[in-house]
């Protein structure tokens, strides 16, 4: 069920992102260390994998379970700030939200399933990574 649901919201997310990839997004000016497309689709249905997987294992634990469906609309958000709306800024504060939520998340999951917190760690790497690239191209558009 739970992977119905973090594959659906992947899903959605990509609805909102590949018209825009040939349009809007092909005539932003990007950092030099902006990956190529085809990265994104891959690492998202990873990372989406990895939550459902983490929010499996921590179901029983009320905090740690609020916490994952909060997460989820605001990582949703995400794609429909910046692709829909084409609003880097407003986009750059929804996944610095979503990285405290993340934070927190790894901290509630830690104790109970180490090995699905340190997938989250990498979770939170790779949104790190987007926070910086999105910063980048909010900074050299605006």
């Amino acid at each position: 069920m739970l992977a119905i649901l973090c594959t659906t919201i992947g899903a959605l997310n990509a609805e909102a992102t590949l018209p825009e990839i040939k349009g809007w997004y092909a005539g932003l000016t990007k950092p030099w260390f902006n990956p190529p497309n085809w990265v994104f689709g891959p690492v998202w249905f990873m990372i989406y994998v990895w939550m459902a997987l983490g929010a499996s294992a921590a179901w029983d634990n009320r905090a740690a379970r609020r916490t994952f469906f909060i997460i989820l609309p605001v990582n949703a958000l995400w794609s429909l700030l910046f692709f829909g709306l084409h609003r880097p800024d407003l986009a750059l504060i929804d996944v610095l939200i979503y990285l405290i939520l993340l934070v927190i998340w790894i901290r509630q999951l830690w104790p109970l399933h180490r090995d699905h917190a340190k997938l989250q760690v990498i979770h939170l790497l790779w949104v790190s990574f987007a926070t910086v690239l999105n910063a980048s191209i909010w900074w050299l558009n605006k």
